[in-house]
């Protein structure tokens, strides 16, 4: 563990703090370093692409060679508890370690203050086009708008989903594909389009996508509270709030059925709620799911085939996948 990393030491805690537990790791021990973290966060964990800045700052280009770091947050409120979490993930990750999973750091911690949160993000963030029309511009960023643009304004507070990260792309791209395909423009009529569903949807941005591209009712639901308060926001700042609905809850929802899910979670979870998943589908419903580390594949293939769900495509990124799949 870093030096410096007792977070109850002078006291570093309070309502606003929470505890920022970061571990830089090949891609391949991504999932496996996630895993870890995740037992002692409530809210989840992030992971951020190895990454450089260009254009003067107004862009982002990511290095697939280049470690990712695995970040979670927990409160601050308790330094025994906060304490205890770090030292159970310190005992993990020294493990983990020992078997030689590709490389995997040090443990690094730091509080972090609620307040302070949205300045550490504009340090790191750039514009950011994926696909042929969607562009990601954080809010504190400018973009010359070209014909065709989707632009999508962001503000992810403490929430993930920014579009740096490999699966958030490839869900992205896979929306993207479903527009060129008319499917977001095929719903009821009440709904002025398809209706899809975000699970885990961070920071609203795979909803605001498809709604931006013409998707009517839009669902998001997230574990996190930070997440839904955040796509909230997000969905008002692009304009799409009267068609996006979004709460605190997992599967199933009780919205259903919807013409379209998109899932952009990790492999075990998706192994998990794969028949969850095939239930908020209409009929000949498709469901788009990434968060797969190669690895898992074949997992959640055979999930999805075992829940009644018929696997169409995928794509991939470096070690990641994304699945399309539709429900028979």
């Amino acid at each position: 563990m870093s030096a410096g990393s007792d977070p109850a030491a002078d006291g570093l805690v309070g309502e606003d703090a929470w505890l920022e537990l970061a571990v830089a790791c090949d891609p391949e021990a991504v999932e496996a370093v996630s895993e870890i973290l995740a037992r002692v966060a409530p809210g989840g964990v992030s992971v951020e692409p190895g990454f450089t800045l260009v254009d003067e700052g107004l862009g982002a280009a990511v290095d697939p060679r280049a470690p990712a770091t695995v970040r979670a947050y927990l409160p601050a409120r308790d330094a025994a508890a906060v304490r205890r979490a770090t030292e159970e993930v310190d005992r993990a990750l020294g493990h983990l370690q020992a078997f030689g999973l590709r490389e995997i750091g040090e443990l690094s911690t730091q509080v972090v203050h609620e307040s302070d949160w949205a300045n550490a993000w504009k340090r790191h963030v750039g514009v950011m086009r994926v696909g042929r029309r969607i562009v990601i511009r954080p809010t504190w960023r400018r973009h010359r708008r070209r014909p065709g643009d989707v632009v999508i304004a962001m503000d992810p507070g403490m929430a993930f989903g920014t579009g740096l990260h490999p699966t958030t792309r490839l869900c992205l791209a896979g929306i993207e594909r479903w527009a060129d395909e008319g499917l977001l423009l095929r719903g009821s009529a009440r709904d002025g389009g398809a209706r899809l569903l975000d699970v885990g949807c961070g920071s609203g941005i795979l909803a605001i996508a498809a709604g931006l591209l013409g998707a009517g009712g839009l669902v998001g639901v997230d574990t996190d509270p930070i997440a839904v308060e955040a796509t909230l926001a997000n969905a008002r700042r692009n304009r799409v709030a009267r068609r996006l609905r979004a709460w605190r809850g997992s599967l199933p929802t009780g919205a259903g059925p919807f013409d379209l899910v998109a899932a952009n979670l990790i492999a075990s979870v998706l192994v998990a709620l794969a028949a969850d998943l095939a239930g908020e589908l209409g009929p000949r419903g498709r469901l788009l799911a990434s968060g797969i580390f190669v690895d898992r594949e074949d997992d959640v293939r055979a999930a999805f085939e075992s829940a009644g769900l018929r696997v169409l495509g995928r794509d991939a990124e470096g070690d990641w996948v994304a699945l399309e799949a539709e429900r028979r």
